[in-house]
């Protein structure tokens, strides 16, 4: 008999593949401010936030990509990680860009809890999409 929290290891895979891509994205997105890299301030600073604060973006988005990563902090990782694409889409939704550049946040913001859920039991019990 299969429990709430038994996860078949196709699934779990999945997750895990999902949950790699998105990390590696977060960690070069995290290494690019750091750097400074010239596209990463130009649009920081398109978006109409200072440059001065592209090291904090850095420092915070690594952080929380770390915290994401280790499973006993999991569940705060995606917590940070939600804030921070979340006030990514209100900063790119306000800055007025043409197209809707801030659907992107919001989406990321989805598959990071996505792959969680599909890796980890105790994701199922607090966000309850299956019987």
């Amino acid at each position: 008999m299969e429990t709430q929290n038994a996860i078949s290891k196709p699934v779990w895979w999945i997750g895990t593949i999902i949950k790699g891509l998105l990390c590696l994205f977060l960690v070069f997105d995290a290494i690019m401010k750091l750097a400074t890299n010239s596209s990463a301030v130009e649009n920081t600073v398109k978006m109409g936030l200072p440059e001065s604060c592209i090291p904090f973006l850095g420092v915070y988005l690594l952080l929380s990509t770390a915290l994401y990563i280790y499973p006993k902090t999991v569940m705060l990782g995606m917590l940070f990680l939600a804030a921070y694409l979340g006030a990514a889409a209100g900063i790119m939704y306000r800055a007025g860009i043409p197209g809707h550049p801030y659907i992107f946040p919001i989406v990321f913001t989805i598959f990071v809890v996505m792959a969680e859920f599909l890796r980890n039991g105790k994701i199922r019990t607090i966000v309850p999409f299956t019987k």
